[in-house]
């Protein structure tokens, strides 16, 4: 541990605007307006370890609720680390979520650490990038997401994520980031996001009910951003794959989605790409 304990308490706006920073000289290309949206989330699971004034460590230690938390944004900065500091600041996000199932998002040289703190293995997810060849598909059903289909779009968040996050919702669908729906008459087909990023464009989440409704949507918010895409797609989603290594993206880093306690119960088979490794 460091001579003197870190202080722990949570970020202000302008705080959790740099440790956004913090993540993009990680490489870990976050989006232009994160911050805002991952503070509707729980603004109070956003943790800074303070050593002499100055943020030294940070986290995300979301809780959804009373039984699903989500951990990322573990990062100390470069000229902190090995001192314990980002340590403690773990210790303080992990207990803060106390009982709940915890997920994260780890990437391989990580994973062991995480299965040391009690986490295991749930799924690989793989992320593709590029700029998507049109395929033929059309967008057909496709239309941007309006107020009158929020409702209908939590309601289908909720069957794909472990807890109902509303608040965070609401801000992710908003500007600057481009929505889309796919309607079959009232009934909401699925459903995806794009948010502009430091490089190219992110999509996330993507749901749908099938491989070929993700497929119209994906096509639509590439058309829609108009830039170089990445998405994060599960690996129990081989036909979706398929179409998109055939529409020209490519795999690119692996993470695993990691569980502390019990899996939640999920709609998997509905879930195309995850919305962001950051919060789940």
């Amino acid at each position: 541990m460091p001579a003197t304990p870190p202080l722990i308490r949570p970020l202000s706006a302008g705080e959790t605007a740099t440790l956004i920073d913090w993540a993009a000289a990680e490489g870990w290309n976050p989006g232009l307006s994160d911050a805002a949206a991952f503070r509707a989330a729980d603004p109070e699971g956003l943790l800074g370890g303070f050593v002499d004034g100055e943020m030294a460590a940070g986290i995300a230690a979301v809780a959804y609720d009373e039984s699903f938390g989500f951990v990322g944004l573990y990062i100390c900065r470069p000229d902190r680390r090995g001192r314990g500091i980002g340590k403690a600041v773990w210790d303080a996000g992990m207990a803060r979520l106390g009982g709940r199932t915890v997920g994260l998002d780890g990437v391989p040289e990580q994973q062991a650490n995480y299965r040391a703190s009690g986490f295991a293995a749930d799924h690989e997810t793989v992320r593709f990038s590029g700029r998507l060849v049109p395929t033929g598909e059309d967008h057909f059903g496709v239309r941007p997401l309006t107020p009158d289909l929020v409702e209908r779009a939590l309601a289908l968040d909720h069957s794909c994520f472990p807890a109902r996050r509303d608040g965070f919702l609401r801000t992710w669908l908003s500007r600057p980031h481009i929505a889309m729906a796919s309607a079959a008459g009232e009934t909401l087909t699925g459903f995806g996001v794009v948010r502009p990023c430091r490089e190219g464009w992110k999509i996330g989440p993507l749901f749908g009910d099938d491989a070929a409704t993700a497929m119209r949507l994906l096509a639509a918010l590439a058309a829609a951003c108009g830039g170089g895409i990445h998405i994060d797609v599960p690996a129990n989603q081989p036909s979706f794959t398929a179409h998109i290594l055939a529409a020209g993206l490519t795999p690119g880093f692996r993470t695993a989605r990691m569980y502390r306690g019990p899996a939640p119960h999920i709609d998997r088979s509905r879930i195309f790409g995850i919305t962001t490794l950051e919060l789940g």
